[in-house]
Parts: structure tokens; sequence; C-alpha cells
């Protein structure tokens, strides 16, 4: 196919590394973000996303000339959404066009997943990514008092801004990669603890090329892993003594504990250098202890629980809250870059422990909420379908929403968090609360709930099934 004449105000498919192509404007980029050397590319802001990226003009593509195609492949309702927002655009402007620039303050986001196939684009060969995966934010939370104060990111291409609303957002200093892949680090990565987050986690490590030795309590979860290039470690010390960097994931402060301080435990395998992070959503004083322990001997430490769940770890798209050592948080950034959409540093160990209780909290509550909403829908003789097609179309409107009063709609309580790991991090929260002498007096209403359906055994399945606790 001959070359195509691209220029600014050009309606384009864009492909970026392992996302599917998305329809997108190519427009003016921040003026202070500089054009990547080498191949020619095109700055483009993708429709129905607030995402935006650098793309080599061989991975791009007419909107109109590959329109029909592209509907064909692609049914998705995020990409349909998209198509729509092209559609409504085309409208508005009524074929003329307009100059879309991004806003400076805009962070640069990670492109939208979804599942094409079938589309043949023109291998291109570009330079290794050294540094980081573009759609990736790294956010460091400073301690100081002072605004406008810029700080080192992980990486040399990436600076953290801290403005005067006491926020932080993220800015490319210099150039990001363009082909969204990732460098794994060259440090050897072990993870215990293949769960339901667990699994996606170490899944993506193996596809973006780290070296990964699995453990798991039941051993027959690790079998997957190993077909896909996994090494076997037979118990958590000797993973941590033959790993550098050995991450954790498990179900509460017990199972956290118990792994590092049991027969055979973490602790076993710590030696001088040696670094552990725990990704378990747990109390600040249970991290705080584990930290303790793991740096007397030597090690270094940090907390990154995430935020996410199920589907979330699959796609690689989890938010890892991380505090504790922060130069072991900058050698886990091309893990945290595989695993997860987004990466915040908290500064001292217990302020990520704290940050995610507080996240879950808010979490559990609104779906008690929405549980509760629901049945008093029916109890009253209301569609509860149009509630919540009514609630789609306004602020409450989220994918969170729509997918949880779906599935509880059509009666599939299948675990994507379950129900007894949002109980227990609610108990926590309030636990949090009451540490400090402040009320949670909503997050308390809502563990009452939840205690009532797990009485229903509803233990194991999914945080929606809390619905069942109003039916009984």
């Amino acid at each position: 196919m001959a070359a195509v004449s691209l220029r600014l105000g050009d309606l384009v498919w864009g492909k970026l590394g392992r996302y599917p192509p998305w329809p997108g404007k190519i427009v003016n980029p921040p003026k202070d973000l500089k054009k990547p050397r080498g191949k020619k590319c095109f700055f483009v802001k993708f429709f129905g996303t607030e995402d935006h990226a650098w793309i080599k003009v061989e991975q791009l593509k007419p909107y109109h000339t590959h329109k029909e195609e592209m509907i064909k492949i692609n049914k998705g309702k995020r990409f349909q959404q998209a198509v729509d927002a092209v559609e409504e655009f085309l409208r508005k402007t009524k074929g003329k066009d307009q100059d879309l620039t991004i806003p400076e303050s805009s962070t640069v986001k990670r492109v939208m997943t979804g599942t094409v196939a079938g589309f043949k684009w023109p291998p291109s060969v570009s330079e290794p990514v050294k540094d980081s995966d573009p759609h990736f934010h790294h956010f460091l939370l400073s301690q100081t008092e002072k605004p406008a104060v810029c700080y080192q990111a992980i990486t040399k291409k990436l600076k953290v801004c801290e403005e005067e609303t006491g926020s932080t957002s993220i800015q490319a200093a210099d150039s990001t990669a363009v082909n969204g892949s990732i460098t794994p680090t060259d440090k050897k990565i072990g993870f215990l603890g293949l769960g339901l987050m667990g699994s996606g986690i170490v899944s993506n490590l193996l596809k973006m090329g780290h070296t990964v030795t699995v453990w798991n309590r039941t051993a027959e979860k690790c079998d997957l892993f190993i077909q896909e290039g996994a090494r076997l470690g037979r118990t958590p010390a000797e993973v941590v003594s033959t790993c550098d960097i050995t991450f954790a994931c498990v179900s509460d402060p017990k199972a956290a504990k118990d792994l590092v301080l049991g027969p055979s435990g973490v602790l076993q395998g710590i030696r001088p250098g040696k670094c552990y992070v725990d990704m378990s959503t747990v109390d600040a004083d249970t991290v705080t202890e584990l930290a303790q322990v793991i740096v007397s001997r030597g090690g270094r430490f940090l907390e990154a629980p995430v935020s996410g769940n199920q589907q979330l770890s699959n796609d690689g798209m989890l938010v890892i809250l991380a505090a504790g050592d922060r130069g072991l948080y900058e050698d886990c950034s091309s893990c945290f870059q595989a695993m997860g959409k987004t990466s915040f540093f908290l500064g001292e160990v217990g302020n990520a422990a704290k940050m995610m209780l507080i996240v879950n909290m808010v979490q559990g509550s609104f779906m008690a909420t929405i549980a509760e909403g629901l049945t008093l829908a029916q109890v009253t003789g209301q569609s509860q379908q149009t509630l919540l097609d009514i609630l789609n179309q306004g602020q409450l409107a989220s994918i969170f929403l729509d997918q949880k009063c779906q599935n509880i709609l059509q009666g599939n309580f299948k675990p994507d968090f379950y129900l007894k790991y949002i109980q227990k991090d609610l108990r926590l929260a309030i636990a949090l609360g009451d540490s400090v002498n402040h009320p949670t007096p909503m997050a308390a209403a809502a563990n009452e709930v939840y205690k009532r359906a797990k009485a229903l055994d509803q233990s194991d399945n999914d945080m929606s099934a809390v619905y069942r606790a109003y039916i009984h």
C-alpha cells in the first residue's frame, strides 16, 4: 500500500505497541513536550479516552479509509464508544478541521485496551525502549510544604511536579517511548502467592520478559506459569535466596506474617541486599513489623498494595501504592509497568497500607450502597435495569458501577474481588479510624451488611454478593 500523507488535524487509527488500533486525531502536543528523536511521528489524541501519545507514522492509518474494516473486527463496548465520539466530533465540526490542542497539565495515560484480531500493520524497526512505558504513571508524593517543586521521577524521561494545589501530575520531560514496550529488569524476580491478583501479575511479568520464580501454598497453581516460562521455588525462603527482588501478594495480615516469619519463610532467605516487596492489603502495624524484621537482616523493604480486581490484574492495569525504600521502588520500575497503569510512591512504610485501606473503604461502602439502591428499587416496584440506565447517564457513571450492577441483575457473583476480603479491608479501615479517634460510621454500617452476607455463605463470592444480604 502506498504511503499516505498525514497532517495536523487528520483523523487516524493509531497503533501503539501491544495495544489495539484506536481512533484518534493528530493534534498539537503540549509546548514543553519534545518530539522523540528518530523516525517521523505525530502526537495523537485518542477518542473516548483522555489518552494521548507520540505515534510513529508507520503505525498510523487514515480513519475514513479503514473505518469499516476496524468496526468489523472490533465489537468491544469501549471501542464502539470511541467510534461514536469520532462521529459526534464530525457532526459538530461539520467537516471543518479544528485544532484539538492538549492542555499542558494533561497527564500521559495508557491507551484503553481491547481485542483486535486480523489487522496487519507493517513491521517496523525501532530502538529498544530503555526507560519506561509512556503510558505508565509514576507519582511521587513529596513531604515538603513548598509548592511548585519538581522531583526527579523513576526515569530520566519523566518528571513529576507538585503544583500549588498540592496534587501531583506527571509530564514528559524529554521524550517518551513510542511503541509502548517495556525493557524488563535484568534482576531475578520472585513471586509468592498466585491468587486472583497474583496470577494476573505474574502472567504480565512473564509476558514482558521478566525472569520469574514462583511459589504458592497449593503448588498446583504454579503449573500454568511454569509452562509459560516461570521457574518453581520449593519454599518462600528458597525463592528469596535465589532472587534479587521477591514480591508477595497474600490475603490478610496473618497470611502476610506467616509467609515472612513461618517455617521456611521469607525471613530465612533474607541476607544483605535481598529485596522484599509486600503487595498484600494489610494494616500499617503489620507492614511496619515486617519491614523492621526484613531490614534487621540487611534486606530492603517496600510495601506496594494494589488497587484493582482480577480483570485489571489480568489486563496489567492495576494501581500500585508504594512506600518504604525509595531506591527499591525505582528498581521495581519495569515490574510495576508490566503489572499496572499507575504507581504512587507515598513515603515512609505504613502510608501505602493506610491509603489502600481508605481506598477500599470507599469502594466497599459504595458497593453496599449500590446493592441497597437496587433492592429498594425492587421492593418499591421500580425497574432495577432502569435504575442502572439512569445511573449510567449521570455523574456516578463508571465501569465499576455498570459491571457490578449487570452482574447482580444476571445473578453472576463469580469472584473478581472476594467479598471476604473487602469486608476484611472495611474492618481494618474502621480500626484505622479508631486509632486516630476519627469516626467512620458509613464504613461501619457497610461492614455490618458484609458480615451478614458472610453469614449467608457469600464469603467466596464477589463483593457484589453483598446484594444478597438485602434480599434474605
